[in-house]
C-alpha cells in the first residue's frame, strides 16, 4: 500500500481536478469550499466542473481573447464548452456589493445563466435575464441542484431534501449576510433568536410534510418575498401553536421579507433532521459563540468529541440520561438518538410493527432524558430542539444545577432526583473568573471546603468551607450526586484537574468516589476558536457503598488532532472520531 501524496509547501490538491494549486486564503478559503459544496450539497459531477485549469470569459463583447478567469465554472456536460455553460462562481475576497458588481461582468460576457458570489463569509446567486437587448440581473434564493431546471429552484417535496455536509459554513453566510442587511438588528442573540425560530419551521415542516407533499418552507424563482414570508409565518404560528409550552405566544419573526426569503433560499434544499450534524448548535457556534457565552465559561461540544462521548458510555433506552449543563442540548440530543438507534434494532429483531417503535420511542424521549441549564435562552433552546426531534421537551429544565435542590422548582424537584441517573453526561462552565459563592450552595460540597493532608496517614482530609469555590471542581461532585451507584459520568474538564499539584486532595476524592474507566486527551485546537483551555474528557464508574477496588486498568488515549484547526476550519484529520473502537477493543482484550 503506498503512502499518501503530500503536495509540495505553500499548495494543496484541488478538490475538483486532484492538480496542485497555490494555497492562498481565497482558495482554502472559497474555492475549494465551494466547489465541495456545488459536489456534495447540489449533485454536480467533478467532471462538470472546471477549476483548474480555469475556464475563461471576455473582457468586453468585442474581445477575441478569453481573458477572465472564472474561479468555477460549472457545464450541463462534461465537455465544458462555452455553449453549455451553466453557472459562473467568483470567489474573490470582495465585499458584497463588489462581488455582485464583478460577477454581473463574468456573466455578461458569458453564456451562464447563473452565477454565485462566494467570498468563504457571504453569497449571493444571480440570474441573467436578456431582454429587449439589455442584460439584466435579478438576486434569485439559490441555484439549481443538478438535474433540475432554473424554474425548479424551491420546488421541493419532502423526499427530495438531502442531509446537508457543511451547515457551518451554511450559517456562516447567513449570519453575515443578516448582519449586513437587516435594519434594527444588530445582536447576534437576536440574529440566533430569529434563525432559531426559522430552523424549527423547517423542522416541523420537514416533521408533519408526507414525503411525496411539497414542503411549506421554500422560496421559488417565479414568487415574491411577500408571498414566502406569508407561508413562514402560517408555518411558524403551527409551531407555536403545537409546542405552546417551548415557544412563547409572543415570539415573532421580526425579518423582513427578503432577508426571510434569502434564509429560506439557503436552507431549504436540506433536511435538517437528516443532517449528520446538528443544525441548532452549529448555528450557536456562527451566531453566538464567543459573544454571548465565552464570559460564562461554556463553550458548545463540538459534534465529533459529543458523539465519542456518548458511543464510550454506550447507554441503552432503560436508563436514565441527564445532562446538568446542557446548554443547547448537544449530549442529549446524541444520547436520544444513540438509544432509539438500539431500541429499533431490538424491537425490530422482536418484530414490532414500525408504529408501535415509534410509539416506543417517544415514550423513551419523555421518561429518561433530563437537561439543565441556568441559562434561559439556552434551555429553551435546548427544550424546543428535543420537542421537535422526539418530544422530549418536558425534561429540560432552567436552574442552577449547583444550586440546592430545595430551592428548585416544584416540578424539577419532582423530575430531578438524587442518585436516581444511570448516566450523567457533560461539559460543564469552568474558569476561575466564574466562581461559585454563597454559603448555602457551598456547604452542600466536600469540594467547596479546604483539605490538609494528615500527616499520619498520608491522606487528605476536609477542613474549612471556602468563600468561593470554581463551578467544574463543583460540577465532578453534583455529577456524582445526582448517579446511582454502579452509574457512569463522562465530563469534559479542564486538564490542570487532572496535574496540578495543588489539586492532588481532588484527584483523591474522586478515586474514593468512583473508578476511572477512561481518561482521553483531547487537542487544545477541541474549544477553538472560542477558548484555548487544554481539556481532557474523562469517563468514571460510581462506586457502590463501601466498595473498595483492587489495582485496575484505565484506558487512556491522546488525540492529535480534533477535525478543524485553531479558526474552527473543518480538517480531514479527526483521532476524536476514532477513539470508541478503539476503546471497545481495549475492553474486549480487558474484560
Amino acid at each position: 500500500m503506498t503512502d499518501k501524496k503530500e503536495p509540495k509547501d505553500g499548495y494543496i490538491f484541488d478538490y475538483i481536478s486532484g492538480n496542485e494549486v497555490k494555497a492562498t486564503p481565497e482558495e482554502i478559503d472559497a474555492v475549494q469550499v465551494y466547489s465541495k459544496i456545488l459536489v456534495e450539497d447540489y449533485g454536480y459531477p467533478k467532471s462538470n466542473i472546471a477549476t483548474h485549469p480555469q475556464h475563461r470569459v471576455k473582457v468586453r463583447p468585442s474581445d477575441t481573447k478569453k481573458e477572465y478567469p472564472t474561479d468555477i465554472a460549472v457545464f450541463t456536460n462534461d465537455k465544458k464548452n462555452e455553449d453549455d455553460i451553466f453557472i459562473i462562481v467568483e470567489c474573490k475576497k470582495k465585499n458584497r456589493k463588489d462581488g455582485k458588481t464583478q460577477l454581473q461582468d463574468y456573466l455578461r460576457f458569458s453564456k451562464s445563466p447563473l452565477g454565485v458570489w462566494f467570498n468563504g463569509e457571504e453569497r449571493l446567486f444571480l440570474k441573467k435575464i436578456e431582454k429587449d437587448g439589455k442584460v439584466l440581473f435579478e438576486e434569485i434564493p439559490n441555484i439549481p441542484r443538478f438535474g433540475q431546471r432554473i424554474e425548479d429552484v424551491g420546488k421541493f417535496k419532502r423526499i427530495d431534501l438531502k442531509p446537508a455536509t457543511n451547515l457551518k459554513n451554511v450559517f456562516k453566510a447567513m449570519r453575515n449576510y443578516l448582519a449586513g442587511n437587516v435594519v434594527g438588528a444588530t445582536r447576534d442573540e437576536v440574529f440566533a433568536q430569529q434563525l432559531i425560530n426559522l430552523i424549527f419551521c423547517k423542522i416541523y415542516d420537514e416533521k408533519f410534510t408526507k414525503p411525496n407533499e411539497m414542503v411549506s418552507f421554500r422560496a421559488g424563482i417565479e414568487e415574491s418575498s411577500k408571498e414566502v414570508k406569508e407561508r413562514i409565518l402560517e408555518l411558524f404560528n403551527k409551531v407555536k401553536k403545537n409546542y405552546n409550552d417551548v415557544i412563547d405566544a409572543s415570539d415573532e419573526i421580526i425579518l423582513d421579507e427578503y432577508s426571510l426569503t434569502y434564509i429560506v433560499g439557503e436552507l431549504q434544499q436540506y433536511s435538517i433532521l437528516e443532517s449528520s450534524r446538528d443544525a441548532v448548535s452549529d448555528a450557536f457556534e456562527v451566531f453566538i459563540g464567543h459573544a454571548l457565552k465565552g464570559g460564562q465559561g461554556q463553550f458548545f461540544t463540538p459534534r465529533n468529541v459529543v458523539k465519542m462521548v456518548v458511543e464510550l458510555v454506550d447507554p441503552n433506552h432503560e436508563q436514565k440520561i441527564i445532562d446538568p449543563a446542557c446548554g443547547s442540548g448537544g449530549f442529549l440530543v446524541e444520547s436520544l438518538r444513540y438509544v432509539w438507534n438500539k431500541a429499533e434494532i431490538e424491537f425490530e429483531s422482536l418484530g414490532w410493527p414500525k408504529h408501535e417503535i415509534e410509539i416506543e420511542k417517544q415514550k423513551i424521549a419523555i421518561k429518561n432524558i433530563r437537561g439543565i441549564d441556568k441559562d434561559y435562552f439556552l434551555s429553551k433552546v435546548a427544550k424546543a430542539y428535543m420537542a421537535l426531534l422526539g418530544d422530549g421537551r418536558g425534561g429540560v429544565y432552567c436552574e442552577n444545577s449547583l444550586e440546592n435542590p430545595n430551592h428548585w422548582n416544584k416540578k424539577t424537584k419532582d423530575e430531578i432526583k438524587m442518585e436516581y441517573f444511570d448516566v450523567v453526561l457533560t461539559n460543564p462552565p469552568f474558569g476561575s473568573k466564574i466562581p461559585v459563592k454563597g454559603e448555602d450552595i457551598l456547604k452542600q460540597y466536600d469540594l467547596a471546603h479546604s483539605f490538609k493532608e494528615d500527616k499520619k496517614t498520608g491522606k487528605y482530609v476536609k477542613d474549612k468551607l471556602q468563600a468561593k469555590e470554581t463551578p467544574q471542581i463543583l460540577f465532578i461532585e453534583r455529577c456524582l450526586q445526582l448517579l446511582k451507584p454502579n452509574g457512569k459520568l463522562a465530563v469534559v474538564l479542564p486538564d490542570g484537574i487532572l496535574g496540578n499539584d495543588s489539586l492532588a486532595y481532588l484527584r483523591e476524592w474522586i478515586l474514593d468516589k468512583a473508578q476511572i474507566l477512561a481518561a482521553i486527551d483531547v487537542p487544545i485546537e477541541t474549544f477553538m476558536p472560542y477558548t484555548s483551555t487544554k481539556t481532557s474528557i474523562l469517563i468514571l464508574r460510581k462506586l457502590e457503598k463501601d466498595e473498595v477496588l483492587e489495582d485496575y486498568k484505565i484506558f487512556m488515549c491522546i488525540c492529535e488532532s480534533c477535525g478543524h484547526n485553531r479558526r474552527g476550519q473543518e480538517i480531514e484529520s479527526d483521532d476524536i472520531s476514532l477513539v470508541a473502537e478503539q476503546y471497545k477493543k481495549w475492553k474486549k482484550e480487558n474484560d
